[in-house]
């Protein structure tokens, strides 16, 4: 079994975000805003710990998860067949996951950048995206 450099890349970038999570833990507040509503106002906390370690956390598992797939599917040579589109995909919503862990740390520290404004741009990114794997693959029998 190989891991290629998404992969690779990929995993970095979820050690990376515990990293940050553990070098930022002494300047976090004991409750961390952790969800905002529409119009960018905090609604919801958690604990420091949680605030910090619960995206990475998700992140990992996730990411563990799609690099799983195309080594489990019985179906192998479908994913095979757009490799590079599934690999970007899962560069593109590390990278989105990432920069929501990066998000919610900077607002905690006095960095008020409203999620309200970037969250929908990476979201419809990754829609796009999306759109583009779907019209890549196909069903091989």
């Amino acid at each position: 079994m190989r891991i290629n450099k998404s992969e690779v890349f990929v995993l970095v970038l979820a050690a990376l975000s515990f990293c940050v999570s553990v070098c930022m833990y002494p300047l976090m507040p004991e409750w961390i805003a952790s969800h905002w509503n529409a119009r960018g106002e905090v609604d919801g906390y958690l604990l420091k710990f949680w605030g910090l370690f619960l995206l990475p956390l998700i992140f990992t598992g996730v990411v563990l998860l799609l690099i799983a797939v195309p080594r489990i599917d019985p179906l192998r040579d479908n994913i095979e067949a757009f490799r590079k589109y599934y690999d970007g995909f899962i560069i593109l919503f590390s990278i989105f996951l990432f920069l929501i862990h990066l998000q919610v740390i900077l607002w905690n520290i006095g960095v008020n950048i409203s999620p309200a404004a970037t969250v929908p741009v990476g979201v419809g990114l990754l829609f796009f995206y999306i759109g583009i794997l779907c019209e890549k693959s196909r069903i091989i029998s």
